[in-house]
C-alpha cells in the first residue's frame, strides 16, 4: 500500500515541477547589463543606478600616439582627467556632477530611465534621457576685456539613449545628442565657433569573455564641419570595478566638448584613454 501511495505522489508531482520550471524560464524580467557601466568610453549609457547607489568614475585621455616612443606614445604629453560622481535618487532617476581638466570644466547632470528592455521582448529597448549644464572656470584675466561673465562661460547638453541587448554578446545604443554654448569664445579649448551642435552617438559592446567586452564609439556630427569622434576599446570587470581602456580621437571627456571639440585623424592621431568605474552599493540589493 505504501509503495502505491509513493508512486501516485511521484506521478502527480512531476507535472507540477515541470510547470514551475517552465514558468521560471519564461518569467518576464528586465534585461540587465546591456553595458558594463553607466559610462561607455565617453558616452553615458542606459545602465541605471539603484536607489542610494553611488557611481564614481575617473576618466583619462592623453596626447596623440604620433609622438612616438620619445613621448611614450602620448603619455608624456599630459592628460585630461575627469572625476564624476552619480547618485541614484531612486531606481529611475540619478543626478551627477563631474569636473574635467580641459578648461577646468564643471558639469551638473541628471539621467532619467523611461523604460527598460524586457526579456520577453514586450519592451524591446531601454530608453533613457540625460540633461546637463556646465561652466568653464578657467582664468582669462589675460584677455584685454578681462574674464568673461559667468553666463558666457555656460553650456548645456542633452542626450537621448536608446539601447538594445540583441544577444548575450552584442549590445547597441543610439544616442541623439545636442550641445549649446551661450558664447563659444575663441579662447575656449573647442574647435567649433557655433552655439548649437547636433550629433548622433553610436555605442556598441561585444562580449568576448564573461567579464570582458570589445567596445566601439562613433559620434558623427550633424550640423558642423568638425571631424567625427571615433573610439575603440575593451571593458574588463575586476574586483567590483569596470576598467575601460581605449583609443579615441578626442581629448574631451564631457558631453559639450565631445561635440564642439576637435578630433584627430583616426589611426594617425588616436589617443590612449582609460576609465575606472566603481559603484558603491548602499541601496537595496
Amino acid at each position: 500500500m505504501n509503495i502505491r501511495i509513493l508512486l501516485l505522489l511521484l506521478f502527480f508531482t512531476q507535472p507540477v515541477s515541470a510547470q514551475l520550471e517552465r514558468k521560471l524560464a519564461t518569467e518576464d524580467t528586465e534585461v540587465d547589463l546591456i553595458f558594463h557601466a553607466p559610462r561607455h568610453i565617453n558616452l553615458l549609457t542606459v545602465e541605471p543606478m539603484e536607489k542610494k547607489d553611488l557611481h564614481f568614475a575617473i576618466m583619462h585621455t592623453f596626447g596623440t600616439l604620433d609622438g612616438g616612443i620619445r613621448n611614450l606614445y602620448g603619455l608624456d604629453n599630459g592628460a585630461n582627467i575627469q572625476f564624476s560622481f552619480e547618485y541614484g535618487v531612486n531606481d529611475k532617476f540619478s543626478i551627477g556632477v563631474a569636473r574635467s581638466g580641459l578648461d577646468k570644466f564643471y558639469n551638473l547632470y541628471g539621467r532619467y530611465h523611461f523604460v527598460a528592455q524586457r526579456s520577453d521582448n514586450r519592451i524591446p529597448v531601454s530608453i533613457s534621457l540625460m540633461g546637463g549644464a556646465g561652466v568653464n572656470t578657467s582664468d582669462y584675466s589675460f584677455l584685454p576685456a578681462g574674464n568673461p561673465e559667468f553666463i558666457d562661460r555656460t553650456s548645456y547638453a542633452a542626450q537621448l539613449m536608446i539601447a538594445r541587448k540583441f544577444t548575450d554578446k552584442l549590445s547597441l545604443q543610439i544616442s541623439p545628442s545636442m550641445a549649446y554654448f551661450v558664447n563659444p569664445l575663441d579662447v575656449y579649448q573647442i574647435q567649433g565657433d557655433q552655439q548649437l551642435y547636433l550629433a548622433v552617438g553610436i555605442s556598441s559592446k561585444y562580449k568576448i569573455t564573461g567579464k570582458s567586452s570589445l567596445t566601439f564609439q562613433y559620434i558623427p556630427n550633424l550640423n558642423s564641419d568638425l571631424r567625427n569622434n571615433l573610439g575603440l576599446g575593451i571593458d574588463v570587470e575586476a574586483g567590483g570595478h569596470v576598467f575601460q581602456m581605449y583609443f579615441v580621437t578626442s581629448p574631451a571627456l564631457n558631453e559639450q566638448y565631445l561635440l564642439a571639440g576637435g578630433n584627430g585623424v583616426p589611426g594617425e592621431e588616436f589617443r590612449v584613454g582609460f576609465n575606472v568605474n566603481r559603484i558603491f552599493a548602499t541601496g537595496k540589493r
